[in-house]
């Protein structure tokens, strides 16, 4: 609250003016009207508007106004406020592979947590203990109130008497995690010191800069780091799922320069915004809070301003891209959606185009400095760490700076091509003071829809509430697509599978039939041979006949010898024979019967003789087979 706010309402305590403002989403009036009583509010009691003394005036009792406020509600001493809003907690408490998201009013106590968890994990209460507590371990009974929580905060419990089962092997390996110890190295780089800390896994990345803020005198949330792994987005997670290396890690620190310190004569006037320190130093350092109202909300003079989010007229979208997140990260610090470096088409492609499983829905958030609500917007919604946790998990996200005009024709340009002219139209409605603006934008199978429009004005709650629904609706088109892409992979599988089953019974038809076919070339070259191998044998034949001497007539006065030749097959052939005729001459007579001479040989009876073995050029009568002889044809072996 601005000092006149204070005034008015009576509250002296920034920290209780902070939470009043954080409850309120940061709306100076509606933390005024929350606690101040109206006509008809809780106290029926008149209140008079008085105007402010003028500034020379020496007799008022407190000074005047450096804001120029035209009122102040002037509330009766004997008076009070007798209702406040309470206060609502937020704790993510994690359980081996669960999370648990639970908001309690402050009033509650620990056991009510308990409590709560129990129905959720069905643990008992007996057996469970609930860590993360950043004042050590706490008593059923306490008081959330007692233990000045921030906001946020993050717990796990252990069940040591309850065995894990195999399904929560990872859970062993956390636990064992959490009871080793990690050396931190840390260099405070103004004073060129280095720290050497040791600190048990199950110390949280909030309390390590607790500890350094003891040693350094940098309250946390003045704190700049280096060496952090990229893993440890949240303050609140313990050291042993941060994703340090083990067992030492080097880390540095200084103090994050203040926009006061910070400006130089010739330099533009920088932004100057809230920073919510929801992790908790209890504001030390208040101080450095006494900014002005208008400087606080983003609602500086025309003399003070910013640099712009994206240079116009930027011919690269990759490189306008890479300008708004350093200019994002230099404004609301380094903890924020990680946007999609390229152009919009691509981070559709990368959002809707890939398969089924790997899809996502596309976050396309809308900046325009020139809206009241950017700095709380981007502040306190889009750089909470619940919110982009979520975004990274479950979107694409995608920025784009409509502050310029030309920059904003671009972009409605782009949504046509994209989205159609709907979504341009859409976009071309809204007020500047309703900026910024996050589209949700879903892929279907022929075009691509727009979920919903976030405004700049929708607390943490509501925007990651709509954020959930438009999951929901995501995941069930998802599952959809998933079974149909299935389906169709099924089917594509089945047919590549009978494709290749036909691709093989052509290739065996094809080596069966052209086997089949050199088979039946075999045959017919082998029956070539043996055609023409008989060929051979009966032109042989013939010629061996044809030479053949005539047969002698049975005349009284010759010597003629009459032979008889029994063949293989049984049959005898008969013929005389010159008693001077050459053994040759029965040789050829033999063959040319069609059994050559060096197939057959040719025996006598008795005595056994192989007459095939005698000298060719001898007489029948020198051979003995004179005048008559019985012979018979075998197969030479």
């Amino acid at each position: 609250l601005d000092r006149e706010g204070m005034a008015c309402t009576g509250i002296d305590n920034i920290a209780e003016a902070i939470t009043l403002l954080e409850l309120n989403n940061w709306d100076l009036v509606a933390a005024i009207n929350g606690v101040i009583p109206q006509e008809n509010g809780i106290l029926q009691s008149n209140f008079s508007i008085v105007a402010p003394p003028p500034s020379s005036s020496s007799s008022s009792s407190s000074p005047p106004s450096s804001s120029g406020s035209a009122f102040c509600p002037i509330i009766p001493s004997s008076r009070h406020i007798v209702e406040r809003q309470p206060r609502m907690l937020n704790f993510r408490v994690e359980y081996r592979q669960r999370s648990i998201e639970l908001v309690l009013e402050e009033g509650s106590t620990v056991g009510e947590i308990k409590q709560i968890l129990e129905t959720e994990l069905g643990v008992p209460v007996s057996k469970m203990q609930l860590k993360g507590w950043k004042s050590g371990d706490v008593s059923d009974s306490t008081v959330l109130r007692s233990l000045h929580l921030p906001k946020n905060n993050s717990l796990y419990v252990l069940t040591p008497d309850i065995a894990p089962t195999a399904s929560t092997s990872q859970n062993s390996a956390l636990q064992e995690s959490l009871n080793q110890n990690f050396l931190l190295v840390i260099s405070h780089r103004e004073a060129q010191r280095d720290y050497s800390l040791n600190f048990p896994g199950s110390r949280t990345i909030q309390e390590v800069k607790r500890n350094i803020s003891d040693l350094t005198n940098i309250p946390v949330r003045h704190q700049q780091w280096e060496g952090w792994p990229a893993s440890a987005s949240d303050d609140s997670m313990t050291l042993a799922v941060s994703g340090i290396s083990y067992p030492c890690h080097h880390l540095s620190v200084c103090r994050r320069s203040s926009p006061a310190n910070a400006q130089e004569p010739t330099e533009e006037c920088p932004d100057v915004h809230m920073i919510s320190d929801s992790e908790g130093d209890d504001f030390e350092d208040a101080s450095e809070f006494s900014v002005d109202d208008s400087e606080m909300f983003g609602m500086g003079s025309s003399t003070c301003r910013k640099s712009p989010m994206m240079p116009e007229n930027s011919e690269n979208e990759g490189d306008a891209l890479l300008h708004f997140t350093a200019e994002f990260s230099t404004r609301y610090g380094d903890i924020h959606p990680m946007f999609f470096i390229g152009s919009l088409e691509a981070a559709s492609q990368e959002a809707f185009y890939g398969k089924a499983r790997d899809r996502k829905l596309l976050a396309i958030y809308l900046h325009n400095d020139e809206s009241v609500l950017s700095n709380v917007f981007c502040s306190q919604m889009m750089c909470a760490d619940s919110i982009v946790s979520y975004l990274s998990q479950n979107f694409i996200t995608w920025a784009w700076d409509v502050t310029k005009e030309a920059n904003k024709a671009r972009l409605l340009t782009m949504c046509t091509r994209h989205f159609g002219s709907v979504v341009a139209q859409t976009i071309r409605t809204y007020k500047t003071d309703q900026f910024p603006l996050l589209l949700i934008v879903m892929g279907k199978r022929t075009s691509n829809e727009v979920l919903n429009v976030i405004q700049g004005n929708s607390t943490v709650d509501e925007l990651m509430m709509r954020l959930m629904g438009a999951m929901e609706i995501f995941t069930a088109q998802q599952q959809e697509d998933i079974k149909d892409e299935d389906e169709r992979e099924a089917r594509e599988m089945v047919k590549r599978e009978q494709d290749e089953a036909y691709r093989l019974s052509l290739e065996a038809d094809r080596k069966k039939r052209e086997a089949q076919e050199r088979e039946e070339a075999e045959q017919v070259r082998l029956e070539q041979m043996r055609k023409e191998q008989e060929e051979e044998k009966e032109a042989i034949r013939l010629s061996l006949e044809q030479a053949l001497p005539p047969e002698p007539d049975d005349e009284p006065g010759e010597q003629i010898s009459k032979l008889r030749i029994r063949t293989p097959s049984g049959e005898f052939l008969e013929r005389r024979f010159l008693g001077s005729c050459k053994l040759q001459v029965l040789f050829d007579f033999v063959a040319s019967k069609g059994y050559p001479f060096d197939e057959f040989k040719l025996l006598t009876t008795f005595p056994r003789r192989n007459i095939t073995q005698l000298d060719p050029g001898s007489t029948l009568l020198e051979a003995k087979l004179f005048p008559q002889e019985t012979l018979f044809l075998e197969a030479k072996e």
